[in-house]
């Protein structure tokens, strides 16, 4: 057994309880266990509210709901207050774990254990974070200097699987609520960053995490037509509009914070 006590994992779920028991059945025959399990649900259907309720009893977590969906970062934040572990693996429904994953979590846990600075560890990203320094051989320290003006410097925090410890939001504070998801997850880039966070970057990041986003439950996250279109120079418009504001963000931030 793979026992990390101290840790609660915190799933968010929304109307994917197919992708919620693949997820728990991957840690299951892995053979990690966690002290304790929290799901929260963003108002799910009935049929998957009923799923829900027969796998927590399955696999023993404890389940959050709200009768009417209310975004990602009510979902997380109802999720978070009711964890009650000092570290917190937090992974959305669609993600396994490889084989790989119960020793290196052991690894970044133990980082997180000695060194009261860090704030996370990034097991995922959809691609490498531009800022890195080598701080073990499967981990790398982010970091952001003056100079660094890759606009991806803003994902130093991002929605995917992480650990992080559990008094996160009296540091950075809680996610906004009544937006849409990927600004709520931008805010929090942007919270993050004025904070001063300091995280760990998975070095082999593609292979620790599997996303699975199968026919029957595609994702959920919907995101602006402009965002994803595909097409070359709408591609350079868009990086060149995120180059401006997401600098600019940072300084106004940085700005009034000092």
């Amino acid at each position: 057994m793979h026992s990390f006590p101290q840790v609660s994992l915190l799933i968010t779920h929304y109307n994917r309880s197919e992708s919620l028991e693949h997820l728990l059945k991957s840690y299951k025959n892995l053979n990690c266990s966690f002290g304790q399990i929290v799901v929260s649900d963003d108002g799910s259907k009935v049929e998957h509210l009923d799923k829900l309720n027969k796998l927590s009893r399955d696999y023993n977590f404890k389940l959050v709901t709200t009768p009417k969906n209310k975004g990602l970062g009510n979902n997380i934040n109802k999720g978070q207050d009711a964890v009650d572990k000092p570290y917190t693996l937090y992974v959305q429904e669609d993600f396994e774990p490889s084989a790989e994953f119960p020793e290196k979590f052991k690894l970044a846990l133990n980082f997180m254990e000695h060194d009261d600075a860090l704030d996370i560890v990034k097991f995922y990203a959809y691609y490498p974070y531009p800022y890195l320094k080598p701080f073990s051989s499967d981990f790398s320290e982010m970091y952001i200097n003056k100079f660094a003006s890759n606009y991806t410097k803003i994902y130093y925090y991002t929605d995917h699987p992480h650990l992080r410890r559990s008094s996160f939001f009296t540091k950075f504070g809680r996610y906004p609520e009544g937006i849409k998801g990927d600004v709520t997850e931008y805010k929090m880039c942007i919270s993050f960053i004025q904070n001063r966070g300091k995280g760990l970057f998975y070095n082999d990041y593609a292979n620790l995490f599997l996303q699975k986003n199968s026919e029957n439950e595609p994702s959920t996250m919907q995101r602006s037509s402009w965002k994803e279109n595909p097409n070359f120079l709408i591609r350079v418009m868009r990086d060149v509009y995120r180059q401006i504001k997401y600098n600019y963000d940072i300084l106004l931030m940085k700005s009034l914070k000092s």
